[in-house]
């Protein structure tokens, strides 16, 4: 038997779980799309995404190292967000995955409407 528990050498589970949330996913993909960006073009150009988990959001991809944060001395101060080498490296395979989800994205939304909101967890179903 594969033993996937967390071990100390085997950084993979904090990985995924920092690049596998829908907001990180969706910044990399915004600044790929549109380059450099300030945070308020940033924050809108996502649209549904709170000041305060922008702000967090940005704070752990820029210390994995996949965006660069750039402040200016300027009054008032600017900051601008770019994505680094390490998260342009990353863009495929998040294009692959969104890719995907294009593709199978009806065939779930089907699967998810055929149960049952009575069924629960665990209960079988017949395959004719």
């Amino acid at each position: 038997m594969k033993n996937f528990g967390p071990t100390p050498t085997c950084p993979i589970r904090q990985i995924l779980s920092r690049l596998g949330d829908k907001w990180s996913m969706l910044v990399l993909i915004t600044l790929h799309a549109n380059g450099t960006m300030r945070f308020s073009t940033l924050q809108q150009s996502i649209g549904d995404i709170s000041h305060r988990m922008l702000t967090v959001t940005l704070r752990t991809l820029e210390h994995d190292g996949m965006i660069l944060r750039r402040v200016y001395a300027e009054i008032p101060p600017r900051v601008e967000y770019t994505l680094t080498p390490r998260g342009e490296s990353l863009l495929p395979h998040l294009y692959a995955l969104v890719t995907w989800a294009q593709e199978h994205a009806a065939g779930i939304l089907t699967d998810r409407g055929q149960g049952s909101a009575t069924e629960t967890p665990g209960s079988e179903t017949t395959v004719p």
